[in-house]
């Protein structure tokens, strides 16, 4: 092949509307520079987080994509060509790429790293083993300390993090407690991952659900932010612990969104709310995929995978985890 594709992004987002502010375009297969690799796509992975990088907010953790330039993302696929000496032409590589066919990456920036092709399912390498999985690991162990016999809650529980955050509070002995939407989540969750109990944002009361948990919640795995925070914020547990992941009630328009109503509670709760960043474990992705591993080959953990195929799609895998399409990790196959 001697062009490539890929998704520009030519403006920033209204809202919902992230088609608009995309085009797909063709270039000249790219040419490298010294200390460059260039990867040749197997799996893109899509992460609501990355529309915070479409906004102009010069204080997220990562700066602003400039406009007029590739679209950035997580690329899973094989070197094809390598101006580097720690990567040879066929490693299957994981790093932040393009959305593009074939990604142009200079490894030091982008966490470029080879992983262990033997494994069954390379896609695990996007689940299980890769960035939801030590996101969830690291969320539940370090941020919310979470034990045996805690009352678990996570929200976004059917998406990528999500379902590896319910199984890991399992492993950990815990009581886990899901928010999803729609009864056929719920119901996957309780009878799937064996959830003690799933609710049902869009249908339940989940204020008055999580008032019958006895002790309250002792830790919240929170993807999502916004509004809910009302509803779970005065059931929290006394001394009880909030791993802030993600805020996807707020990533439309610049992100910002509102505060809780109850923001008292964690006054009157003790609580403590650590928002956490995978930049924060980079360096520890050795050691928390070997545990992870261990627990996949024991079948206490796995994931389910959303794959839509071609580049041409990306926008319609994309838009599923603003609209709660899917369960667990969704990816577009090149």
């Amino acid at each position: 092949m001697s062009t490539n594709r890929f998704w520009q992004l030519n403006k920033r987002p209204d809202g919902e509307d992230v088609a608009s502010a995309l085009s797909l375009e063709t270039e000249p297969m790219p040419t490298l520079a010294e200390g460059e690799v260039l990867v040749r796509a197997t799996y893109l992975s899509m992460d609501a987080g990355t529309r915070m990088w479409m906004t102009e907010r010069e204080d997220s953790y990562q700066p602003a994509l400039e406009l007029g330039t590739k679209m950035v993302g997580l690329v899973l696929g094989h070197v094809l060509q390598s101006q580097h000496s720690d990567f040879a032409v066929g490693d299957l590589v994981r790093g932040f790429g393009q959305w593009a066919e074939h990604a142009v990456v200079q490894p030091e920036l982008a966490g470029l790293v080879k992983v262990d092709d033997t494994i069954a399912d390379i896609r695990q390498h996007f689940g299980v083993l890769g960035f939801n999985g030590w996101t969830a690991l690291w969320g539940l162990e370090e941020t919310a300390g979470v034990k045996a016999g805690d009352n678990v809650l996570v929200s976004a529980a059917a998406g990528a993090t999500g379902v590896l955050a319910c199984q890991i509070a399992k492993i950990l002995g815990a009581n886990v407690y899901g928010l999803a939407g729609g009864p056929d989540k719920c119901r996957w969750l309780e009878d799937s991952l064996g959830v003690t109990k799933a609710i049902d944002y869009k249908r339940d009361d989940i204020a008055a659900t999580l008032a019958e948990v006895e002790g309250g919640i002792n830790a919240y795995f929170d993807n999502v932010g916004g509004p809910m925070l009302d509803d779970i914020l005065p059931n929290m547990a006394l001394y009880g612990r909030v791993a802030l992941c993600g805020l996807l009630a707020q990533y439309k328009g610049d992100g910002r969104g509102q505060g809780p109503e109850n923001f008292d509670q964690i006054l009157m709760k003790r609580l403590r709310v650590e928002g956490f960043f995978s930049p924060d474990f980079m360096d520890q992705g050795e050691r928390l995929s070997a545990k992870l591993k261990s627990w996949l080959e024991q079948g206490l953990i796995d994931t389910p995978f959303d794959v839509t195929n071609g580049i041409e799609n990306v926008l319609t895998a994309y838009d599923k985890l603003f609209q709660g399409g899917n369960i667990g990790k969704v990816l577009v196959k090149i």
